[in-house]
């Protein structure tokens, strides 16, 4: 039976002579120097954008992320699943990130640094408290935080529930190895004739307990750690030595709770994943291919963890692999298992450390295949600590009978870290934004329809539209069936105008998937700008039936109901999405807009304001508050965020219009009509602007303002661009002809203006032009007519 790492002891060396003692390192100092140095190299993550990929789904798009921590959004967290993933412990982080840091991303990639800082910290406590070896332990601890292969976990927003269930596994761990330790203690003071250590009937309680405590926090960050019961059960045989014939059933009996724990999460985790709609079926992927891949996954992670180059973010599935490539894989594999079983006697660590690797990554290798990647660099988080103890101890053991053995382990040693800590730099910088990330990812791997989808996205937000347009395509080439891609594609053609065919995109997105919500938005938003409300309103309903809780789809809906005036519904559907994401910007401003149309202006301003607090330097937003403060007389406060959205904005018409209007009303006529010019240098045929402009020029109490000629130029020309319609404008141009000395004109014009407004059933306007026709029909001159303003 071989000797225990806890339990032998280093032979006595000869006491050294006096004032020449050395000096060792506290283990506290290297756990410290081990986390500053993790935290440097990490740190040019936090440089880092967020992307595309996940990254909207937990934080930068999710409402309920970016709310208030509260109990209601504990609630949420637990039961609503976050990318088809239960993990409710680790929604609630990045909760409290939002409070902390809003939507800065350097704040959240620095919490997961620090979070892996720390992890690398408690590997080397759990492998020093169990086997005693400092250096060993440093070094396995070293290569773990330094390996380039963690960069995904750790330069991931999305991926926290890496490092924060590391964090609990590992604290786990290390009281278990206590609770363990304990037992072993006690059984150590049994009788020597007993073959294996007996079982205390009274156990280390408080370390059991803790043990459960933080495996379940760690479940509640990542299911990954349902292997745990079976890790304790390793760490039983080794480095512990608790495992042995007699006792194996109570020690597997010991883990009861933990089997139940872990069952029920990988329960739940399945149940979330099928109905989500995440994992592939049998029909899809048959068993065989996902076995081939399951093999050769197995060694492709062994090669990237020592030789980590060409690592992405996404590699594609394959479907089959070679079927000679497959044999190969699964020869070696099975060899070098039955190697290692065969040297358990002698090196058991070397078997020990085989099972972690390949128990613990037995959850993502595919044999349940979750989502369409073959393989990922973050399932190797916790997995890689097997492969490292395999490989420290072994290369300890194959070369202690070396007479210079430490100097070449720690020549070894140093070169493996160097180089980690090179890569990991290189690698880091890969992950500086989305559009960096994926055309890497390219780069080292082929027939990436994911990685081409997602470039296409992070173009679209840089504005490079016909390059994301190609990634599209290409995204379609390989997957013609790739829903994500045509709806994308159709968002990239209508910022190219091209309508009718982002249409057609939508069409297919929806034809290929029909529970596809954001292509029903999206459609059903080009549909009502074409003026097909009914049509659009029907894929609105469509994307609720689908997602009720969709802002978007809410909001657009509320836009349509307005635009069939009926704005008490419009309200009632802002308000839903207000309830869901009390800071939705364009329902914010649609819901003032609304309110504003019923003349309800205060409540319209509060929204206004509150829009603001969100993109203080939004035109529309800043416009229409100044429409809504015009509208209760506040023209100061009005004519200031006029001037702010003009600042904004300044090739836009109608604020400037509308500051002329301002204006206009509190008496700086001339002021008005400065803006009237620009609003119509801008949009030359602005009606309204015209029509304004005119009126001034017309009938203002100012002679050196008055000039009929061009009054009546205006007026003629905002009544052909109104077809003759409004009453209003037509009176304008009766004005304009009065001025201009036209009397007949002015007579005939302000007849036609009585008509229309008697027609229209506006009978303040038909009065004032029944006076105004009767001030013509004198020939009064137009100046000197007791008229109210315009």
């Amino acid at each position: 039976m071989h000797k225990s790492a806890i339990e032998s002891k280093p032979a006595p060396a000869k006491a050294p002579a006096p004032g020449t003692a050395p000096r060792r390192i506290p283990v506290w100092l290297l756990a410290v120097l081990l986390v500053l140095v993790t935290i440097a190299l990490y740190w040019p993550a936090t440089r880092c954008d967020f992307i595309n990929f996940d990254d909207p789904d937990y934080v930068t798009a999710n409402p309920h992320v970016q709310g208030s921590l509260n109990w209601e959004s504990v609630k949420w967290a637990f039961l609503n699943p976050v990318c088809i993933n239960w993990h409710p412990l680790t929604v609630m982080s990045h909760m409290l990130d939002c409070r902390l840091f809003g939507l800065n991303p350097w704040g959240h990639h620095l919490v997961n640094v620090l979070f892996h800082s720390l992890n690398a910290a408690l590997v080397f406590a759990f492998l020093r408290q169990l086997t005693g070896a400092t250096w060993r332990s440093l070094l396995v601890a070293a290569l773990f935080a330094f390996h380039p292969l963690r960069v995904e976990s750790v330069a991931w927003v999305a991926e926290r529930k890496d490092v924060l269930s590391g964090f609990f596994g590992l604290l786990a761990l290390i009281f278990y190895s206590r609770y363990a330790r304990k037992r072993l203690t006690v059984a150590s003071r049994e009788p020597k004739a007993r073959i294996a250590p007996a079982l205390d009937p009274q156990p280390a309680t408080l370390d059991y307990m803790l043990t459960l405590f933080f495996l379940t926090l760690g479940l509640l960050s990542k299911p990954m750690l349902v292997t745990w019961p079976f890790v304790m059960l390793l760490l039983d045989y080794w480095p512990l030595e608790r495992f042995h014939p007699r006792s194996a059933w109570r020690l597997v009996m010991e883990k009861v709770p933990f089997f139940v724990l872990t069952a029920v999460v990988s329960f739940v985790t399945f149940v979330v994943q099928k109905q989500g709609g995440s994992v592939t079926g049998v029909g899809v992927l048959p068993l065989g291919a996902r076995s081939g891949n399951a093999l050769v996954s197995y060694c492709r992670y062994l090669g990237k963890m020592i030789w980590p180059t060409d690592l992405a973010v996404f590699y594609p599935h394959p479907g089959y692999w070679p079927l000679g490539q497959v044999l190969l894989m699964g020869v070696f594999l099975c060899g070098i298992s039955a190697l290692l079983f065969v040297k358990r006697g002698r090196y058991p660590f070397l078997l020990m450390g085989w099972l972690w690797f390949v128990g613990t990554l037995a959850p993502v290798i595919g044999l349940v295949q979750v989502g369409d990647q073959s393989m990922a660099d973050r399932y190797t988080y916790i997995p890689s600590l097997g492969v490292l103890i395999l490989t420290i101890w072994g290369a300890y053991e194959l070369t202690r009978r070396w007479r210079y053995h430490k100097i070449a382990l720690a020549v070894a040693g140093s070169t493996a870290i160097i180089l980690c800590l090179a890569l990991t730099r290189q690698q880091l910088g890969y992950w500086k934004d989305s559009e960096t990330l994926f055309r890497h990812t390219l780069e080292v791997t082929e027939n990436n329809l994911i990685a081409h989808n997602n470039l296409g996205v992070a173009l679209v937000k840089k504005g490079q539209i016909d390059e994301a347009i190609n990634q599209y395509q290409d995204a379609i080439r390989l997957k013609p069936d790739y829903a994500d891609a045509h709806n994308n594609l159709g968002v990239a053609l209508v910022k190219k105008g091209q309508i009718d065919e982002a249409i057609s995109q939508y069409q297919d997105a929806i034809r290929l998937k029909p529970d596809y919500a954001e292509a029903h938005n999206n459609l059903g938003y080009l549909l009502r700008n074409q003026g097909h409300i009914e049509e659009a309103m029907e894929h609105y309903h469509k994307a609720l039936q689908i997602n009720p809780n969709y802002p978007d789809a809410l909001n657009n809906l509320g836009v349509a109901l307005a635009d069939q005036g009926r704005f008490d519904e419009a309200i009632e559907n802002y308000h839903k999405v207000l309830q869901i994401e009390p800071t939705h910007f364009p329902t914010l401003n649609n819901l003032g807009v609304a309110l504003a149309d019923r003349g309800r202006f205060d409540k319209a301003i509060e929204n206004y304001y509150m829009a603001l607090q969100i993109n203080p330097n939004s035109s529309d937003v800043l416009n229409n508050l100044g429409l809504a403060l015009a509208a209760k007389g506040r023209f100061d406060e009005a004519i200031e965020n006029f001037h702010k959205a003009i600042r904004v904005n300044p090739n836009r018409s109608e604020t400037y219009f509308q500051l002329g209007v301002a204006l206009g009303q509190s008496g700086r006529i001339q002021e008005a009509m400065v803006q009237y010019r620009e609003a119509l240098r801008l949009n030359p045929d602005l009606a309204e602007a015209l029509n304004n402009l005119a009126w001034i020029l017309a009938a203002s109490f100012n002679d050196g303002l008055r000039n009929g000629t061009e009054a009546v130029r205006l007026a003629e020309r905002a009544c052909e661009l109104t077809h003759h319609e409004k009453p209003l404008f037509i009176g304008t141009l009766a004005a304009a002809y009065a001025e201009a000395g036209r009397f007949p004109e002015a007579v005939a014009t302000a007849k036609k203006a009585e008509q229309l407004a008697n027609a229209a059933g506006l009978k303040d306007l038909a009065g004032k032009n029944r006076q105004l026709l009767e001030l013509y029909r004198a020939k009064k001159p137009y100046h000197e007519a007791a008229i109210t303003k315009h």
